[in-house]
């Protein structure tokens, strides 16, 4: 069976006794690519390549499960698990940020300096979603993208309106906004795990500096979008050219395109 990876480079980056694979493709500046549950499917791997054909890198780190295969129930129910007991993740608590954000953000400080360019992108996906929005904190991070942003896992009203990182985080991720940082949100209207209540706190922290894209995806929905629908770049996205998914992709690139390539 053909490796969906095998036209990535691969290599290891280690930052304070963590060591994580990491999947590379194209030339330009680069945009940190974060898997969602269960791993880097095909369809994670199809969207970096989309990354590299506009003339950036696209940089795929490993955070969770088998690389390459296609994403099942039972192999996202047990990503899932092992994520809940990971002190890597914080699932639950609130203003909190979780600590595999600290490697994440040497990650793109690393990429950086290896690709050039004015800095970096980052496009986080369902439980890593929020990740981009904690990465920014530095200044190398020019394109954060929160596609299904799902942690705090939107348990109860005050989960739902949680961002994931911590006061101090928050007031530096205003900082940036205030500086000129643009920051792109994606979901579907349907998804309970990337609640409106999430969009709406962001939209109350960072104003105009929040651009909110949520694809409509009610009970007979002119588009065809399924009633669970959820990854919006990935195992939902419908890119031929005039769909809701597919604007939202183009968007997504369009603004890597102006604060990497522009």
């Amino acid at each position: 069976m053909t490796d969906p990876l095998d036209d990535f480079e691969r290599s290891a980056f280690t930052f304070e006794g963590a060591t994580r694979t990491v999947y590379r493709t194209g030339s330009g500046p680069a945009v940190i690519v974060i898997s969602e549950i269960p791993g880097i499917t095909p369809s994670v791997a199809r969207f970096g390549r989309m990354v590299a054909a506009i003339g950036c890198t696209a940089v795929m780190p490993h955070v969770f499960g088998d690389d390459g295969r296609d994403p099942t129930m039972p192999l996202a129910l047990k990503e899932v698990a092992k994520a809940c007991v990971s002190k890597e993740f914080t699932v639950l608590a609130l203003d909190q940020t979780s600590p595999i954000t600290v490697w994440l953000r040497a990650l793109a400080k690393d990429e950086h300096k290896r690709c050039g360019g004015p800095g970096v992108g980052a496009v986080g996906m369902c439980l890593t979603g929020g990740f981009a929005l904690a990465m920014m904190i530095d200044d190398v991070v020019l394109a954060p993208v929160l596609s299904q942003p799902s942690l705090p896992f939107p348990v109860s009203a005050t989960r739902r309106r949680a961002l994931g990182i911590s006061d101090e985080d928050a007031r530096r991720v205003q900082e940036r906004v205030a500086a000129g940082v643009c920051v792109l949100g994606l979901r579907f209207t349907g998804d309970r795990a990337a609640p409106p209540e999430r969009f709406a706190a962001l939209r109350e922290l960072l104003g105009d500096g929040f651009v909110g894209v949520e694809l409509d995806s009610s009970p007979g929905n002119p588009h065809g979008h399924r009633r669970g629908a959820h990854s919006v770049l990935t195992e939902d996205l419908d890119d031929r050219p005039g769909t809701p998914t597919r604007e939202a992709l183009d968007q997504v690139l369009d603004l890597f395109r102006t604060r990497l390539l522009g």
